[in-house]
């Protein structure tokens, strides 16, 4: 999803001054000089944690948002805050435009039930229920009759690639088949936003990428909203439209991927992201320059939004520079030189 559209979409997930503080009166530290102590200071003078510190952002229909810390950044309370699994103590969590942290607790169920749905670490499968049954629960909870239930189920099973496993029970299967029995049980009930919280990371390596490139895949088709939560800045950058970085409950950087990498917000980030090459993430138009009149115009022409990596073989063997085109329009030119700083050098590096 590229940034313009992003900008341009109404959000379908909307927080705005987050904050959930553990401790006694909790809420009384909000907008007192406290709040803005470090952490074990906080601790000490009122015995309270900030685990979520005034955290917003917006999330686009059909966005894959991901949120990235390290363990104790705040990232699995933030997730947990959005659907009240974990109370907020202030601040607002809107779905296309409605309050949860607002909402009654039959209307809360009711978006859980029909509007979020959320993927665990641990699979947190019914061990007594065959996968049919554990795809379906959702919409069993749902009141939906048992033949519709199955059908959408058995569609779902397909999807994630688990046909012929419907009458498995969850210990005959895999790591990776049970998180996607967890995936499809989630998918089946068709939400507006699917939350991720670590899922994938005790699947072992080689289950772990084939998981990645599943939500890619599925992501693809299906257009969901997700909010995706790791501690993997690998999967963050090969999953997320956008990346927020969280330290200590606190919003560090939103930004596209290429953004974090070329930006960064400050040296916590620029040491998150030092070992990432730059060529597999950055795009042609941060290594462009204005055209000059003596440019040729004969080079192959490229969108803006092309991976430097993947643009490296064709713009090294024209003995012409890139044209760089954004919507239909030059925009500017990459000459070899641009290249090689990005490519041969990290290669170099890396040898």
């Amino acid at each position: 999803m590229t940034s313009e559209a992003i900008a341009d979409s109404k959000p379908r997930l909307s927080v705005a001054g987050l904050w959930k503080v553990f401790g006694p009166k909790a809420a009384s530290i909000i907008g007192t000089p406290d709040a803005d102590l470090p952490r074990p200071e906080l601790l000490e003078r009122t015995g309270c944690v900030a685990a979520v510190k005034d955290v917003s952002f917006d999330v686009a229909p059909g966005e894959v948002f991901v949120v990235m810390g390290l363990s104790g950044s705040g990232k699995s309370t933030l997730v947990r805050c959005l659907t009240r699994l974990i109370e907020p103590t202030a601040g607002s969590v809107r779905l296309d435009g409605s309050d949860v942290a607002a909402m009654s607790t039959r209307e809360l169920m009711a978006v859980r039930r029909n509007e979020v749905a959320m993927v665990f670490q641990h699979f947190g499968l019914l061990p007594h229920r065959q996968v049919l049954d554990n795809v379906a629960f959702g919409l069993e909870i749902r009141g939906e009759g048992k033949e519709k239930r199955y059908k959408r189920s058995r569609e779902i099973i397909d999807l994630v690639g688990l046909k012929g496993y419907e009458n498995h029970y969850p210990d005959q299967l895999s790591g990776g088949m049970q998180q996607r029995v967890g995936l499809a049980r989630a998918l089946a009930v068709d939400p507006k936003v699917l939350l991720f919280d670590e899922p994938f990371s005790a699947l072992d390596p080689l289950i772990r990428r084939d998981m990645q490139n599943e939500v890619i895949r599925l992501q693809d088709d299906l257009k969901t909203t997700m909010v995706f939560i790791t501690h993997d800045l690998s999967e963050a950058l090969k999953l997320g439209d956008r990346i927020l970085i969280m330290r200590d409950g606190e919003v560090v950087q939103i930004g596209t991927p290429a953004e974090v990498i070329a930006a960064p917000a400050d040296d916590y980030v620029k040491d998150f992201v030092s070992e990432i090459p730059r060529s597999h993430v950055l795009t042609l138009k941060w290594v462009m320059r204005p055209q000059r009149p003596d440019d040729s115009l004969e080079g192959p022409e490229m969108d803006i939004n092309t991976i430097i990596r993947n643009a490296a073989q064709a713009a090294l063997a024209s003995a012409h520079p890139v044209k760089v085109i954004e919507n239909g329009q030059l925009v500017g030119i990459v000459d070899d030189e641009a290249i090689l700083r990005s490519v041969v050098a990290e290669e170099e590096v890396s040898a």
